[in-house]
């Protein structure tokens, strides 16, 4: 696949309406049937779809987002950090599952209004769905995602029809009456839409605790500095590519696109572009706004980066003040995950 490196690129062709992320109609193929019901919630998600139906939902979605829902956040947010290093164990321990991973399931859990108790059975079916989009993957995972997804719209479904008789300050009962409002929301799209949030939420907040955490470990960082998160985020993001599809046959950087031809976006590779951050290769948490795409650009910029940004601004500063003396236990690796971008576990000691 064609693929682009700069920060200029990527960003151009990310804002670029030439490009988007759904294939064009005269090029897609049949579904397999065994991955109908998969691609059946996949056809409602904002993250795939272009204007109209995209506009459509992101603004339905922004809704839960704003600054003041954000804000409303952060003491509970907070707490349930304190309460998950409460609970730290003796001895290393794998500091993934102790914080990196309860901690966003759990504010997602609240910000649809579910219960939290469900997190780890959310993180399965999450981790079940994602893996659909993994390099190498056999028909065993095809059919765990398409199960996954078969319970969670379930699950879903349920809580949708219990919110319609019974509303909650929640997320799913803002969409509900957005939907009842007169906008076409339809309720499939308003459940596809909440497994969204979370797969999307989570998987990448949980491998961006993970990355900084070690980063920080490997360079003496506290997580006060102004701009560790940002910093992190540019240095090792949890996600290192995401495509796009040509719509007409257009010449970028040189080379000629056809309709339906893909490019790579080399989210990780624009983080590190010497031309826009000088010794990209070094983790300087003291940098003053370093420049990143791990959060996307134009359209399709991930609509959960403030609260992604504030669940890092706060589990950061509060692990490092609660745990002064925590180390690595073990040397890190890096998962085999594509298109993710992760630790396999993160063993440490306190």
């Amino acid at each position: 696949m064609v693929c682009a490196t700069s920060y200029a690129l990527v960003n151009a062709l990310l804002r670029d309406r030439r490009f988007g992320r759904e294939m064009p109609t005269e090029l897609q193929q049949p579904c397999p049937t065994h991955l109908q019901p998969f691609y059946d919630v996949e056809a409602h998600s904002m993250l795939e779809l272009e204007p109209p139906r995209h506009t459509r939902l992101r603004r339905l979605v922004t809704r839960a987002f704003t600054s003041r829902h954000i804000a409303a956040m952060e003491g509970d947010i907070a707490a349930l950090c304190h309460g998950l290093i409460n609970q730290f164990p003796e001895g290393p321990f794998d500091l993934l599952d102790a914080y990196a991973r309860p901690l966003p399931v759990t504010v997602i859990a609240r910000l649809l209004g579910v219960p939290e108790d469900m997190g780890p059975q959310l993180v399965k079916w999450s981790n079940a769905m994602v893996s659909i989009y993994m390099a190498g993957r056999g028909r065993a995972d095809e059919d765990t995602a398409v199960a996954a997804t078969k319970e969670f719209v379930a699950f879903m479904r349920g809580y949708v029809d219990a919110r319609r008789s019974d509303p909650r300050q929640d997320l799913i009962t803002r969409l509900i009456a957005a939907e009842e409002d007169g906008e076409t929301l339809t309720t499939d799209e308003l459940i596809t839409t909440c497994i969204l949030l979370l797969n999307a939420g989570h998987e990448a907040t949980v491998h961006t605790i993970g990355n900084g955490v070690k980063a920080m470990l490997d360079h003496g960082a506290t997580g006060h500095e102004v701009g560790v998160v940002e910093e992190i985020l540019r240095h090792d993001p949890p996600l290192h590519m995401f495509t796009r599809y040509a719509y007409e046959d257009v010449e970028v950087a040189g080379h000629l696109f056809k309709r339906g031809d893909q490019v790579g976006l080399l989210l990780g590779s624009a983080g590190g572009d010497e031309a826009i951050c000088p010794n990209p290769e070094v983790f300087d948490p003291r940098r003053t706004d370093p420049a990143h795409l791990a959060f996307g650009a134009g359209l399709h910029f991930c609509v959960g980066a403030p609260l992604a940004r504030l669940e890092l601004q706060i589990a950061l500063p509060i692990l490092f003040d609660r745990c002064p003396t925590l180390k690595l236990a073990e040397s890190t690796q890096y998962a085999d995950i594509y298109h993710f971008h992760g630790l396999k576990r993160l063993m440490v000691t306190q």
